[in-house]
């Protein structure tokens, strides 16, 4: 994997995965600022800022792995800017969108988008986290992880091809979302009991 190879020379260093989350955040919502400006300047940079916080996105938890600096509090922290930048991402893209096929209703495509995934990320980690250990709440097939779609977004907004990301996530994310929920309250009213935001996994480490 091309994000182990290139944290491989910081183990030992300074460097922790905290700082690489951080880089993550800030290259995200950088991303976002650049595709909400509906430029065709702003699609390039998003793009470029959005590969980079994409790939800063696998790199914290493999430098985690390698340099054996999992906690819970870091974990959090990964998970926590995941929610915040994905989410914002397609309010970004809505607001951008706004001359585009859909007019103004870019923009609450957006809102529906970015709330209903928000959704899905909270409620698939408490799903994970009342389920049996290593159940995921998501599967990716044929080697293909959901996360990847993330690299993905980069190529199509430098095509200019993100309106039709946005109808689809307007339409699908909602669904999902409702699905999780359920999937959420099915579970026994043991697997309820406590369930929070902490993550139950850690994967990074908060110094």
């Amino acid at each position: 994997m091309l994000a182990r190879h290139l944290v491989q020379p910081l183990v030992g260093t300074p460097i922790t995965p905290n700082h690489l989350t951080t880089l993550r955040l800030l290259s995200g919502l950088a991303a976002c600022v650049c595709f909400a400006l509906g430029s065709r300047q702003g699609m390039v940079w998003g793009g470029v800022l959005w590969l980079l916080s994409a790939l800063l996105d696998r790199a914290d938890g493999e430098l985690a792995r390698i340099a054996n600096m999992m906690t819970e509090l870091g974990h959090r922290y990964d998970y926590l800017t995941d929610v915040l930048v994905n989410s914002a991402f397609f309010l970004a893209i809505g607001i951008g969108l706004r001359n585009g096929w859909f007019g103004t209703w870019s923009i609450a495509m957006g809102v529906v988008a970015g709330a209903a995934l928000f959704l899905c990320m909270w409620w698939s980690e408490l799903l994970e986290r009342c389920s049996l250990s290593n159940t995921r709440a998501y599967q990716g097939r044929w080697g293909f992880d959901p996360d990847d779609a993330l690299y993905l977004m980069a190529p199509l907004a430098w095509l200019g091809w993100l309106e039709p990301v946005l109808a689809g996530a307007a339409l699908v994310a909602p669904i999902i979302a409702a699905v999780t929920a359920i999937r959420l309250l099915r579970l026994p009213p043991k697997a309820n009991q406590g369930a929070g935001l902490a993550p139950h996994r850690g994967q990074h480490s908060t110094s």
